[in-house]
């Protein structure tokens, strides 16, 4: 039996690309193309919703699947921290279906969020530098705000990193205590450096998309879990095993789906080496 996928913002790139993926799939099969505009009525008797539009209509989305219970893959950036924690308030302790917030659905860039996290815990000073076509309207990227959510959380206990100078406007915007930094170039698709400093060194952890096929397997995996999902579940590394700390598939149809964090719970915090400063604000 297929899954029936309605597809909201199904004429811009995303949407194009997962309609696509639908049409060629066995497992999937197109029940409503719309735009984010259209009646979204349309949603109804879909076994799946996707969101992939622009940030000031992806709360009505969300809003009308919800109130319809079909499943939502929120592909949208736009969605801090506090506007997930409403939505879960929103959908209550015993949630009837769930909405997959997904900031970005490439493998790669999953994992090199995940290298970063754990790195995090062994520097004090961290910057995000992202890059995206020149059509993207937002910034930061939904990416970049889940990076930098993830290590704020990772250094809870350590405290917010060395980042001097942010009254500036050109040190960027700040996302738990982290400046990040946004550039839209003709040529690039999208990238994301994770700079990490510390004594005598410095980590950089990039990954970079070079082609949509970048996120055809996590748009897979996203459109399978979301039919069973239940409350809300904020990345693709809730829905697969990376075999990092915090990473897991049992996030569907089960209590996992509907748990209070959006952000893996932080390791305890390592021993600095001598020499390497710790806890600079």
């Amino acid at each position: 039996m297929t899954t029936k996928v309605a597809v909201v913002g199904a004429n811009g790139r995303m949407g194009r690309l997962i309609t696509a993926l639908i049409e060629a799939s066995d497992e999937f099969e197109v029940h409503a193309l719309l735009g984010s505009s259209d009646d979204l009525d349309g949603i109804r008797g879909a076994d799946v919703a996707v969101d992939v539009t622009l940030p000031q209509s992806s709360q009505r989305i969300v809003d009308a699947a919800v109130a319809l219970d079909v499943p939502i893959v929120v592909g949208t950036s736009g969605w801090s921290s506090e506007r997930i924690e409403s939505l879960r308030h929103a959908l209550g302790t015993s949630p009837s279906t769930g909405v997959l917030i997904i900031p970005n659905f490439s493998i790669g860039s999953v994992l090199a969020t995940s290298f970063a996290t754990m790195a995090a815990r062994f520097y004090d000073s961290i910057e995000i530098v992202e890059a995206h076509h020149a059509a993207k309207a937002d910034s930061p990227s939904g990416t970049a705000v889940r990076t930098a959510e993830l290590i704020g959380a990772a250094r809870s206990e350590l405290g917010p990193v060395a980042a001097p100078h942010t009254d500036q406007r050109a040190r960027g915007q700040q996302v738990a205590s982290i400046p990040v930094h946004s550039l839209r170039l003709s040529g690039v698709m999208a990238k994301q450096d994770v700079h990490l400093g510390g004594t005598g060194e410095v980590l950089t952890i990039s990954h970079e998309t070079i082609s949509p096929s970048a996120y055809e397997s996590g748009i897979r995996i996203a459109l399978a879990a979301a039919r069973t999902a239940r409350g809300v579940i904020v990345g693709l590394e809730s829905l697969v095993e990376l075999g990092l700390p915090g990473t897991g598939s049992a996030s569907t149809g089960s209590a996992a789906a509907s748990a209070p964090e959006s952000a893996p719970e932080p390791a305890p915090a390592p021993e600095r080496p001598t020499g390497q400063a710790a806890g600079l604000a």
